[in-house]
């Protein structure tokens, strides 16, 4: 799994923090969200999907990781 966030659609309501804190934070400032970890354990892969589905502005995207061959 790979995750990017688009900082500038960020609507700052929080959801991914609250559902994935170890992957995710916010800007003190304004509250836009901070990428704590782009490539998660396999642990932290639900709270992940869960916080692309809550995010209001779509601004969360996972790409699944190529799996080594052998």
């Amino acid at each position: 799994m790979e995750i990017t966030v688009e900082e500038d659609r960020c609507a700052a309501s929080g959801q991914c923090v609250m559902t994935a804190p170890e992957v995710f934070d916010q800007r003190d400032e304004d509250g836009v969200v901070v990428l704590l970890d782009a490539r998660p354990p396999a642990a932290a892969h639900d709270g992940v999907h869960a916080a692309v589905a809550l995010c209001p502005a779509a601004a969360i995207r996972v790409a699944q990781g190529r799996r080594p061959r052998g």
